[in-house]
């Protein structure tokens, strides 16, 4: 069984930045494909990036040049840098981890951008 758990969450400025983490409880194979989702309240989850097993990468909209997905298969750790954020970044974001037909979830970790 799979466990991811998210940290690096908190409550910044506009134009500030935040490093989000995954901790992946059991070994992290380069097949698996990891991505990022966002909450926001009274919204559904969207998408917010993810990394393939050959380390190519994917952005919503919304957040490409400012955001950066990356991996440490021997850390077994999946990070976002957020940077520039914005008051439409508020949101819980979570980890996936999707290995063949299976996807697992980390319980998110909150972000709050606001004056």
């Amino acid at each position: 069984q799979v466990q991811l758990v998210e940290s690096g969450g908190g409550s910044v400025q506009p134009g500030g930045s935040l490093r989000l983490s995954c901790a992946h409880s059991g070994h992290l194979y380069r097949t698996h494909v990891l991505s990022w989702y966002r909450q926001a309240p009274g919204k559904e989850r969207e998408f917010v990036s993810g990394i393939g097993s050959d380390g190519t990468t994917t952005y919503a909209d919304s957040v490409k040049g400012r955001f950066t997905i990356s991996r440490d298969n021997v850390a077994n750790r999946l990070y976002l840098q957020m940077n520039n954020l914005k008051f439409e970044d508020t949101a819980m974001y979570y980890c996936k981890c999707s290995m063949g037909l299976a996807n697992y979830w980390g319980q998110g970790t909150q972000v709050t951008v606001s004056s």
